[in-house]
């Protein structure tokens, strides 16, 4: 368990088992089961309209369960002094837009349990953190999509909480922005916090976080630990050249794995980008002509599609 919290009954941050939420007679959630690990950043997907949104509320303790249990911190959903140790970024969000950034923070930090003394103190610390210190003093209702997004983020962090819920913490940034929230994503779990994320920039979440869970029909489909496989997911190498009859694999060793010429192209197995310009420069050496060269992995929106098939749009 990563420092920084004190260690509970269990170093499970999130466990389901079986969680169930029906809605008259449409079934939200049938059966999700999960385990977060504390100081991880955990990946939430799924298609529109699969139980996200609903899973977490249930977990937030904002929607009873029909079904199944659920623990957060070591504590059954909706625990009142758990409650204080979660943050929280909703995905359509609506605050005060009479008041000032700097207030609305404070106004959080002590429904969080902060004392007025400390919201204070830590409302300019997370203004800096998300890039608002030039808002500091104006008021909401002039703010942009972006700003608020910003400002949401440094809410949902105003008390350092030990596991924080992010439902589409991108939305309406720039790639700037974005780039922020990876930061601020990473500082959380530096600190020893948990994130749990659900995001539909797939390209965001396989940068960011460490496994992803899969969700369809309301229920967990697959696991993927995004450590192990950008560490050691394989790629495809093609090069199209002319002369490619005098590479044998021991010019090219300890390069590549498996390697095959079809013709005028070479195919082998790399184990990073980073070795593409090392191969070009051997194959130059022995004289072969290079036309083109390109690789291919399978990236996590390509996994999504294949589990969970096309967005249904609900």
């Amino acid at each position: 368990m990563p420092p920084g919290f004190p260690r509970s009954a269990s170093d499970y941050a999130i466990e389901t088992r079986q969680l169930r939420k029906q809605f008259g007679a449409r079934t939200a959630v049938q059966d999700l089961s999960l385990t977060v690990t504390r100081g991880e950043i955990f990946g939430f997907l799924g298609p529109n309209g699969a139980g996200k949104s609903t899973s977490i509320k249930m977990l937030l303790g904002l929607v009873h369960p029909t079904g199944g249990s659920a623990f957060v911190l070591g504590a059954p959903v909706g625990d009142v002094a758990v409650r204080r140790r979660i943050g929280f970024l909703p995905e359509d969000f609506r605050f005060y837009d009479w008041l000032t950034a700097t207030e609305l923070l404070e106004l959080h930090g002590r429904l969080a349990g902060l004392s007025a003394m400390d919201a204070a103190r830590r409302a300019p610390e997370v203004l800096d953190f998300v890039g608002m210190t030039p808002h500091a003093k104006r008021r909401l209702r002039g703010f942009s999509k972006g700003m608020l997004q910003r400002l949401g983020l440094a809410q949902a962090l105003i008390h350092e909480p030990e596991i924080v819920f992010l439902d589409e913490p991108t939305s309406g940034l720039d790639p700037m922005g974005r780039r922020m929230v990876r930061d601020v994503i990473r500082a959380q779990r530096d600190r020893g916090a948990t994130v749990f994320l659900n995001s539909h920039l797939l390209s965001e979440v396989e940068i960011t976080c460490d496994r992803v869970a899969f969700i369809k029909d309301g229920q967990v489909i697959a696991h993927q630990d995004l450590r192990e496989s950008n560490a050691v997911r394989t790629r495809e190498l093609r090069v199209r050249a002319n002369g490619l009859g005098s590479v044998t694999a021991t010019s090219l060793s300890p390069l590549v794995g498996f390697m095959a010429i079809e013709g005028d192209v070479l195919r082998c197995r790399i184990e990073s980008e980073s070795m593409v310009p090392t191969i070009v420069e051997r194959l130059v050496s022995a004289n072969v002509h290079i036309y083109e060269v390109s690789h291919d992995a399978t990236s996590l929106e390509d996994t999504f599609v294949r589990l969970v098939g096309e967005d249904r749009g609900l």
